[in-house]
């Protein structure tokens, strides 16, 4: 292969995938309630809706699949998720249980050049609930949150947050904006960003806990107290 070829290879890696985009599409939709859950979808209507063919419907399906957002329906399409409430409860244990020590951990670790960006993304998550908007909330939220995390230094851990993350969002975030919640847990991040940019990662465990705690309280809806996790006494304590 001549030098002209390879930078003609490297040109090509560097465009956008199709199949990408309308994962990220899918998902927004899904999380956001657009999609409804227990509805099936078929690949060739969702395709007709994006002026696609139904291969990268299909394929951005399977991605949705292995995140659990979706179903597959032999010869029918993908099923959106319903989740219970016992579900939530598991998946909010779950991140208590990963987030908070993730970033006491990733706390020191984040150089004084990153804070200005940071600070830009949670502008980001605070003015797209400003103005309602599902879509850009959700992706400033989850950039914002992995940008932290990924100074953990754990790829692993990060994926599975991710995960995690999006299946606690198919509980109606929808609902949390018309309660008119929506932006006060998005300034949340102001003060978690505050506690990390002082270094002080004992107090940003603690509000990232209790940030977390809010999925099941408020972004259920269902007025429940947010699940007891052993051990949620120790939340500002040292990662050990």
């Amino acid at each position: 292969m001549t030098g002209e070829d390879l930078r003609s290879l490297v040109r090509f890696s560097k465009q956008p995938s199709i199949r990408d985009s309308v994962t990220r599409a899918l998902r927004s939709a899904i999380i956001s309630g657009e999609m409804q859950p227990g509805r099936v979808y078929s690949a060739p209507s969702l395709g007709e809706h994006f002026g696609i063919s139904a291969t990268p419907i299909r394929e951005a399906m399977l991605d949705l699949v292995r995140e659990g957002l979706v179903v597959a329906m032999p010869n029918r399409g993908f099923r959106v998720t319903e989740v219970s409430a016992s579900d939530l409860d598991e998946v909010t244990e779950l991140r208590l249980f990963l987030e908070p020590p993730a970033v006491e951990k990733a706390t020191p670790l984040i150089p004084e050049s990153a804070f200005a960006g940071l600070r830009r993304q949670v502008d980001e998550i605070v003015a797209a609930a400003d103005r309602g908007d599902l879509v850009d909330y959700l992706s400033a939220d989850s950039d914002f949150h992995i940008a932290i995390l990924q100074y953990a230094g754990n790829a692993r851990l990060i994926t599975l947050i991710q995960s995690l993350r999006s299946q606690t969002r198919l509980f109606g975030l929808s609902e949390l904006l018309e309660r008119g919640h929506l932006t006060s847990s998005a300034r949340e991040h102001h003060t978690i960003l505050d506690a990390i940019e002082s270094r002080d990662a004992t107090r940003a465990r603690s509000l990232v806990f209790s940030h977390i705690e809010h999925v099941r309280a408020d972004w259920s809806g269902d007025g429940e107290e947010p699940v007891e996790v052993a051990g949620a006494a120790d939340r500002t304590g040292s990662l050990s």
